[in-house]
């Protein structure tokens, strides 16, 4: 049988996805709560975005009413382990259509304004103010990175889904199926007559 590889016996440490887990779930719970504090304010920024229609309001206003409280629940997930995976692909799935969004917007910034993208810097509805973007790009790809590792993850150490919800694969491996139990109690009844 063959050794695991370096980055297997490095995901069974569970270091990775446990330093994942507590990233992005502190700042997805941290950015949500930004966003669900001040609901019109991010409505005015999701807005400015011009990816939604104004009309019907319904999805702008959907939007700015869902999307903190997902990134809230996803960054809570992530911090007690529970739903790793779906939650930690859903935050890639986030970053991996706002930050484009993002970058399209400081080129246009650089465009219209004629300023060095380096110092294009606005508020770009994530929470915190206005932030310089690149750093921002720099820092969503970071996020999206460890977003790919909890989600690729095999490990569930330091998880409380371990605790809630143990893996059935050792309970399949030696308890007997029905159909063998039962064949086996009517080869039982079978002798006793």
């Amino acid at each position: 049988m063959t050794e695991p590889t370096l980055i297997k016996r490095i995901d069974r440490t569970g270091l990775p996805l446990l330093v994942a887990r507590a990233i992005l779930g502190y700042l997805f719970v941290q950015m949500g709560w930004e966003k669900i504090g001040d609901p019109v304010g991010f409505l005015k920024l999701v807005r400015m975005y011009e990816m939604l229609p104004d009309q019907p309001a319904i999805f702008l206003n959907a939007t700015a009413i869902i999307l903190p409280w997902l990134e809230v629940v996803c960054g809570a997930a992530l911090l007690l382990g529970v739903f790793v995976r779906g939650s930690s692909a859903v935050v890639a799935i986030m970053l991996a259509v706002f930050t484009p969004v993002i970058f399209f917007r400081a080129m246009n910034i650089v465009a219209v304004d004629n300023i060095p993208f380096m110092e294009v810097a606005f508020d770009c509805g994530c929470g915190g103010g206005p932030v310089i973007i690149w750093k921002k790009l720099l820092s969503n790809s970071g996020l999206f990175a460890l977003a790919i590792i909890a989600t690729l993850s095999g490990s569930r150490l330091l998880c409380l889904s371990r605790v809630i919800r143990p893996r059935r694969s050792s309970q399949k491996n030696n308890a007997p199926s029905d159909a063998s139990a039962e064949s086996q109690q009517m080869a039982g009844d079978a002798t006793a007559s």
